[in-house]
């Protein structure tokens, strides 16, 4: 019996899906649990499964193509099965289905000799766009391999990772010349609408204002280098100021706060939130109740959520209820900063390069290692001086680590 698949809901601020990438073509054999398409989101791009095992009947949606939460995304059915009628509902139902170039075909079963002949009616390409893995794509991006130069060894000639691994661009040798580049209009992507929005928002509601505060590195960094001197701990700069934030934070809960009209929320629970820049602008993932956690626990939490996160493999569960939110761009040897109130938080710490400069210590000039943080405060919830406070706890607490101990 044929199933009509939907256009999902992914997220819970979900109201349309961009299809991304197809993995099955109509024709195709689906199982259940196999991934029929890519799907992007307001917050990320999502693996899609099928929940059911037959024939890839009918596509509604292309790939490049939008289409509302609960339209009709695919058809999957028996091979020789009859599906004008679903199809037709389906449509009379007010679902969206792109009209335009959709298709579907009936494959005729295989006959007494064990050969097999297919009709095709109205069908047309599914793409022209590379066919290639997931994990295939993001190895081209990062080596700089264009996938148009790669053979692929796949199911109808799609790139996998094997492919771009062994792949030796020709050796060409020319001569320069400057040429004129035209400006190109790029698609804005769902994702990028969304944080385009929110930070609109944030800017323009909370009146914003920022403090700065120089930081002693030095017996952070001889903690963290004990700490990854045990066997099998890994322990970054980040990680230890995600666990000092959350600790001042217990201190100081009018920082660990939200705006709500004619109220202001003091979480009892510390969840924070951790920017990462990925290629289609900026997700937050949440390490919640992180004044419980080990530090090995929060590098080990902290380094699956980027990943995720990079490779657009995130829940939309694991971007939710951040309650503080910290930015760092150290590792680009940015040394300061400012950034915008990820809403509904009260506050973000943004988190410069450790910089190696003379410092005065006991009345000597000696070679000191310093970090710039830079917190932006929504003067709606925070005061100048409680936020001050919860600065001095959190260079407490970095400048003397056994005090997160306490």
């Amino acid at each position: 019996m044929a199933e009509v698949i939907k256009m999902p809901r992914l997220s819970d601020t979900m109201e349309e899906g961009l299809v991304t990438q197809w993995h099955k073509r109509v024709g195709d054999r689906v199982e259940e649990g196999d991934i029929l398409a890519e799907i992007e989101t307001d917050k990320a791009v999502q693996e899609f499964e099928s929940f059911y095992t037959g024939t890839l009947r009918y596509v509604g949606v292309k790939e490049g193509e939008r289409a509302s939460v609960d339209a009709v995304l695919a058809v999957i059915g028996d091979a020789d099965e009859d599906i004008k009628g679903l199809i037709a509902q389906g449509e009379d139902g007010g679902s969206a289905i792109g009209k335009a170039g959709v298709e579907e075909k009936a494959v005729k079963p295989v006959s007494a000799a064990g050969k097999a002949g297919v009709e095709e009616k109205a069908v047309k390409p599914l793409t022209d766009r590379i066919l290639a893995s997931p994990l295939a794509r993001k190895m081209a991006r990062e080596s700089g391999v264009d996938l148009g130069q790669v053979q692929g060894s796949g199911d109808n000639g799609r790139i996998v990772k094997s492919d771009v691994a062994r792949f030796k661009p020709a050796r060409r040798q020319t001569a320069y010349i400057p040429q004129s580049v035209e400006s190109q209009e790029v698609a804005v992507s769902q994702l990028r609408k969304t944080i385009a929005a929110r930070l609109t928002e944030s800017k323009f509601t909370a009146p914003h204002y920022y403090l700065n505060i120089a930081v002693d590195m030095e017996n952070a960094s001889v903690s963290r280098e004990q700490v990854n001197a045990m066997p099998g701990a890994a322990v970054s700069f980040n990680d230890v100021i995600i666990k000092a934030t959350a600790m001042a934070l217990r201190q100081h809960p009018q920082v660990n706060s939200s705006w709500a009209g004619d109220t202001v929320i003091q979480h009892g629970d510390i969840h924070i939130g951790m920017a990462v820049a990925v290629e289609a602008g900026l997700l937050v993932p949440v390490i919640k109740n992180a004044d419980y956690k080990g530090m090995l626990q929060i590098s080990a939490e902290a380094k699956d959520l980027a990943e995720k996160a990079k490779t657009r493999k995130i829940a939309a569960d694991e971007m939710t209820g951040s309650t503080f939110t910290i930015s760092n761009l150290g590792m680009f040897g940015i040394e300061s900063f400012t950034s915008i109130i990820n809403q509904p938080n009260s506050c973000i710490l943004s988190v410069g390069a450790i910089v190696e400069k003379p410092v005065v210590k006991k009345g000597q000039i000696a070679v000191g290692h310093t970090l710039q943080l830079t917190m932006a405060c929504d003067h709606r919830t925070v005061d100048g001086a409680t936020a001050a406070a919860f600065l001095q706890t959190l260079k407490t607490m970095l400048e003397t680590p056994l005090a997160m101990l306490m």
